[in-house]
């Protein structure tokens, strides 16, 4: 028996409704990308209160390696995970001569309660200006209110962004940065 091709029809409306969503996908993509630094350039400066209310800067931490993630929200949900990661591979981290700072728009006071109530030794940094987040490409808009987007910065010791990352999946992302961050470390020597 032969077979009859499948004709497919498109509605010219159907076909401009898919070509104006497709460049407003790209355009979205661009623009998210231009905001960001790029890997491989110097890692925007910065000085932020910590939960215990003393100034961080990046310069901090010259010699080392820094993970650098900015999160949402203190105490939501996907955040707790992404930091009790961190928590539980932070000796992971410092024997490979790495430090985790955490960022979001949430207050000193707020960071503080977070890490008292979840048990986090790390510093989580307040950006409640949103000034370092704009600096990173790292805004993002929920019901009308602007949080710190959910993306990472691995920072080298000399001040050079490495690896980038974006929309994470809280679930395994330490354990992605860590994997990366021995790449990175073994081809440096």
């Amino acid at each position: 028996m032969p077979t009859t091709p499948y004709k497919m029809s498109y509605s010219p409306m159907k076909i401009r409704i898919a070509m104006f969503s497709a460049l407003l996908m790209v355009c979205a993509i661009a623009a998210f990308a231009v905001d960001q630094p790029a890997v491989n350039s110097a890692a925007p400066t910065f000085k932020m209160e910590s939960q215990e209310g003393t100034p961080v800067s990046l310069a901090d931490f010259k010699g080392k390696w820094v993970v650098l993630y900015f999160y949402p929200k203190d105490m939501s949900q996907g955040c707790t995970i992404e930091a009790h990661n961190f928590q539980r591979d932070l000796e992971k981290y410092q024997q490979k001569n790495a430090v985790v700072l955490g960022v979001s728009m949430d207050t000193v006071d707020s960071h503080k309660q977070f890490c008292a109530k979840d048990g986090l030794n790390f510093k989580l940094l307040s950006d409640e200006d949103r000034s370092i987040s704009e600096k990173y490409g790292s805004v993002m808009e929920y019901q009308g209110q602007k949080y710190s987007a959910r993306n990472t910065f691995l920072i080298d010791p000399t001040g050079v962004i490495r690896k980038v990352y974006t929309k994470v999946n809280v679930q395994k992302h330490s354990e992605d940065v860590l994997a990366d961050l021995d790449q990175l470390q073994a081809a440096s020597k």
